[in-house]
């Protein structure tokens, strides 16, 4: 592939969920992805905490923003070879036509954005699905889906998200610069 490998990470409000995949696969693929994240009802802002956890972590943010899926599946969109759903509620949506007819897969995450508690109660949920995204993502990079064909890569992409739904924390790699 003379491009790098382009992941669309999808969610319903993508505020939360989507925007920490985008971020951390655009770090985490060092030029080999390029990663965006959109929503079928997007909120229009990302959610502060998903902000701040990354920002801890040493992830940029500036260009992160909330934004409709259907931006992707325009004429002009860049060509998606992936796209992940990280949320129930967007797994189940019709979603549009892609463009290519890219790979389809679920990583089903628990929303941080949901959870009605303290403030260390929610930060605690955006980092815990911090760490399970940075898993999974680690797990998909060392799959090099740019060398594998399409039905190897959609069975072992989706395989990634059935696995690893809650990894024991001893299990995730060790995370990238400071992530909580």
């Amino acid at each position: 592939m003379d491009r790098p490998y382009n992941l669309l990470f999808l969610c319903t409000g993508n505020s939360a969920r989507s925007i920490l995949a985008e971020a951390l696969a655009n770090h985490l693929g060092k030029g080999r992805f390029h990663a965006y994240s959109a929503g079928s009802h997007p909120r229009g802002r990302v959610h502060p905490v998903a902000l701040q956890i990354l920002q801890e972590a040493g992830l940029p943010t500036a260009s992160l923003r909330s934004k409709p899926w259907d931006e992707f599946a325009a004429a002009d969109a860049p060509p998606m070879d992936l796209i992940i759903t990280v949320c129930d509620k967007a797994a189940g949506e019709a979603c549009p036509v892609w463009p290519g007819h890219p790979v389809t897969a679920h990583w089903g995450v628990e929303d941080p954005a949901a959870v009605a508690g303290s403030p260390e109660q929610v930060r605690q949920a955006f980092a815990h699905a911090l760490h399970l995204l940075q898993h999974r993502i680690t797990l998909l990079l060392a799959l090099k889906p740019e060398a594998l064909d399409r039905l190897a890569l959609e069975t072992r992409v989706r395989e990634i998200g059935r696995s690893s739904r809650t990894p024991h924390p001893a299990s995730i790699p060790s995370p990238p610069k400071n992530l909580p």
